[in-house]
C-alpha cells in the first residue's frame, strides 16, 4: 500500500499541473501574445487556437497580410480560471497603436495546452467582417 500511496501524488500532480494558477496564467498570457503576434507562423497559430485546424485556411490567408504583420497583443488579466477555461482581457495593437483595447476573450484547455478559444477568434473575425462556416454565430 505504501508504494501505491507514494506514486499517487506524482500521478495527480502531472494530470493537474495546468491548474496551478500562476503557471496557467503565465502560459495563457504567453499563448495569447504568441497567437496574436504578426511574427508568429501560421502553423504555430493553428496549434494555439482551439480547433485550430478548422481555421487553417483563414490563418494561412492572414499570415500574408501586411496589417497582420504589425499586430501584437498585450494581456492585462486572466480571471475566472478553472481546469478547462479562463477569461482573458487583452488589447490588440496594430503598428504599436491600440486597435482593439480591453477586449475580452477566453482560453480553453485542449489537448494538454491552454489555447485561444475559437469563440474569441470568431469574435475578431466578425469585427473584420470575415464570414466563415466555422463561426456560425458570428455570421448572422
Amino acid at each position: 500500500m505504501a508504494i501505491l500511496c507514494a506514486s499517487s501524488p506524482q500521478v495527480f500532480a502531472s494530470t493537474t499541473s495546468h491548474l496551478n494558477k500562476a503557471k496557467a496564467t503565465a502560459t495563457i498570457t504567453k499563448n495569447f501574445t504568441t497567437f496574436f503576434s504578426g511574427k508568429t507562423s501560421a502553423k504555430t497559430k493553428i496549434a494555439l487556437l482551439q480547433n485550430g485546424s478548422k481555421f487553417s485556411t483563414i490563418i494561412d490567408g492572414q499570415a500574408s497580410s501586411s496589417m497582420a504583420a504589425s499586430t501584437t497583443a498585450k494581456v492585462s488579466a486572466v480571471t475566472d480560471l478553472t481546469g478547462s477555461s479562463a477569461k482573458v482581457k487583452y488589447t490588440i495593437d496594430l503598428g504599436g497603436q491600440p486597435a482593439l483595447p480591453n477586449a475580452t476573450g477566453s482560453a480553453v484547455w485542449q489537448g494538454g495546452t491552454w489555447k485561444v478559444s475559437d469563440a474569441s477568434f470568431c469574435t475578431l473575425l466578425a469585427l473584420e467582417q470575415t464570414k466563415t462556416p466555422e463561426c456560425p454565430a458570428a455570421n448572422s
